[in-house]
């Protein structure tokens, strides 16, 4: 008997076992898998007599947990939005790694401002777009209303696959719900004491949307570490180094810490890059740095132990 092969995408991941699409009018089928397969949400996939071979991958975003852990957050994909509010906030420094994390994998960074709807929105908003604006593109919205969700309506009816990536509680279920209502996807609620959100997406899932375009709706997380993102990397996508384009640093491996001829700091004391955000690069770099001594460290180990 012939082997029947099928093309699909992996639309849920459970652990031991994924749900594919294989096309439009067909319910995706269920699929055991390996606990360790390596199989992610966007992987297109060949099915072969219920065995799953993964096609290559066009991109993929990889993350670091608090505990150091290794996460792919999804395959194939587009555009990162980087969902965030002013309740809860995200912590220090995730919209820049998140931002470096999806350049250096050749992804769209998007910021996505949600909760327009809260007192603490107006000063937040217009910090967030002193910083960034020069660097992505900035979608100021409130899932609660309704108010402005069109925009990545009309973002993604361009044929665009994302993920939605931000902190538990920020709102990305409630966004997802106002883009593609038949989900009715459970919300959470702010903790009054922590000020943080409840888990409530506990499996990622990939959303195909009315108007064209598909999104990825992942489990909330509290940080984005960066990973195997070296300091020449750190230094091309940090967002707020775009106006050296035209004026680069006389030294090509430039650090922009204390280098002659660099561009950076040129621009720092002109006051055309903020301090603020040049002291932010700098305590990237000090992680980087860091990552790659540990990673050298690990690697010169194991050879001692062969």
């Amino acid at each position: 008997m012939n082997s029947i092969e099928k093309k699909g995408v992996i639309v849920a991941h459970y652990g031991v076992e994924v749900d594919v699409r294989f096309g439009d009018k067909e319910e995706p089928k269920r699929i055991g898998v390996k606990r360790k397969s390596g199989h992610v949400v966007g992987d297109s996939v060949l099915v072969t007599d219920g065995v799953l071979t993964r096609l290559p991958r066009t991109s993929e975003l990889f993350r670091k947990d608090a505990r150091g852990g290794l996460h792919n957050v999804g395959a194939n994909i587009d555009v990162l939005c980087i969902v965030v509010s002013c309740e809860p906030l995200a912590p220090s420094n995730f919209i820049d790694r998140a931002i470096i994390a999806a350049r250096a994998a050749a992804i769209i960074p998007i910021l996505v401002v949600n909760k327009s709807d809260l007192d603490c929105f107006s000063s937040y908003f217009d910090e967030l777009y002193t910083a960034y604006n020069d660097s992505v593109e900035i979608f100021s919205m409130s899932a609660s209303t309704g108010a402005n969700v069109d925009g990545l309506v009309k973002l993604f009816a361009k044929g665009y696959r994302g993920v939605f990536v931000g902190t538990t509680g920020v709102g990305k279920s409630s966004i997802l719900n106002k883009i593609l209502p038949s989900l009715d996807l459970q919300t959470g609620v702010i903790s009054e004491t922590k000020k943080r959100g409840r888990h409530t997406t506990t499996v990622s899932t990939l959303h195909r949307l009315q108007d064209g375009g598909e999104l990825i709706d992942s489990p909330g997380f509290n940080d984005f570490g960066l990973v195997d993102i070296t300091v020449a990397e750190l230094s091309a996508h940090f967002p707020g180094f775009e106006t050296i384009d035209d004026s680069p640093c006389k030294f090509r491996d430039c650090l922009h810490r204390n280098d002659p001829g660099c561009s950076v700091v040129q621009c720092v004391t002109e006051n055309t890059i903020s301090i603020s955000r040049y002291k932010v690069y700098l305590q990237l770099l000090d992680e980087v740095e860091s990552l790659a001594q540990e990673s050298q460290y690990r690697l010169s180990r194991n050879r001692r132990k062969k």
